[in-house]
């Protein structure tokens, strides 16, 4: 048998019936494969390996709001934060002068270790450059933009996502995803108003990340937004499994509209409906 890719969360040396297929191998059916994998699935892990209360927020420097929820949403990453908080890419690192993954490391180690309740992401900000592709020249102004206004009304956008029905290979288990954060946007006009964010913190509670006030919060609140960006991450093989169910038995109930299930679901996740 060949040798299990997932075995970080399955524990099972070998790959078996109930392991998801690995990422080459979906990728595969409907494109070429990568000539080079920068980072292989294997050592990406999905779920946070320290769980702990939200960190910090961060202070507006005066229009920096755009950047705070950014950094924020990347803060609350799971996968980029085990990674950046293992200290295996500063370690490793052969950047010469500017690296913004080690900038990356040292800010979300500061805000998930701060016990302020608020700090300023002065690294971030300060070496923040943008560079011309053509050119290759760096500059750290910002300059405006064309901006082109559509009439977008509200759209919903659930809290589990099956990207199944729109990959090239439609067939085999749904390709489950879990929301974790989001960016919403109030103002006119993408040059004036302001932005926040919600994310899902280590410790599975929402919470509204305004600049430097940070404010927890129930799913509905977050659901119920309207979006500007969404921040979607697939889940470990544990959720893999349990949201897949969830999803089928949600869909069964769906059809017979009986909410007295979906309450006794809740109750007892052992409760089979199939």
């Amino acid at each position: 048998m060949a040798p299990c890719w997932c075995q970080q969360w399955c524990g099972q040396e070998d790959q078996g019936s109930d392991c998801p297929p690995m990422l080459g191998t979906v990728i595969a059916k409907g494109m070429a494969l990568p000539q080079r994998i920068l980072f292989p699935p294997e050592k990406i892990c999905m779920d946070w390996q320290q769980r702990q209360r939200p960190g910090a927020g961060l202070l507006n420097l005066g229009n920096t709001c755009y950047i705070n929820v950014i950094l924020q949403c990347l803060t609350y990453t799971p996968p980029l934060a085990n990674y950046l908080l293992s200290h295996e890419h500063s370690q490793s690192c052969q950047q010469q002068g500017f690296c913004m993954m080690c900038i990356m490391e040292v800010h979300i180690r500061k805000v998930l270790h701060s016990s302020a309740s608020a700090i300023l992401p002065g690294a971030v900000l300060r070496d923040l450059k943008f560079t011309c592709l053509n050119c290759q020249a760096v500059t750290d102004s910002y300059k405006a933009f064309l901006d082109v206004s559509l009439d977008i009304r509200f759209v919903d956008y659930p809290e589990y996502l099956d990207l199944r029905p729109y990959m090239s290979d439609t067939a085999g288990e749904p390709l489950l995803c879990s929301l974790y954060a989001i960016v919403v946007h109030s103002g006119d006009t993408c040059l004036e108003g302001h932005f926040f964010c919600y994310t899902k913190a280590s410790n599975g509670l929402w919470y509204k990340m305004d600049d430097e006030s940070v404010d927890s919060c129930d799913t509905h609140t977050v659901l119920g937004q309207q979006a500007y960006l969404l921040f979607y991450a697939r889940g470990p093989l544990d959720f893999y499994h349990q949201t897949k169910d969830l999803c089928l038995i949600w869909y069964h109930l769906d059809q017979s509209q009986d909410e007295t299930l979906v309450l006794e679901y809740r109750s007892r996740p052992d409760l089979d409906l199939a």
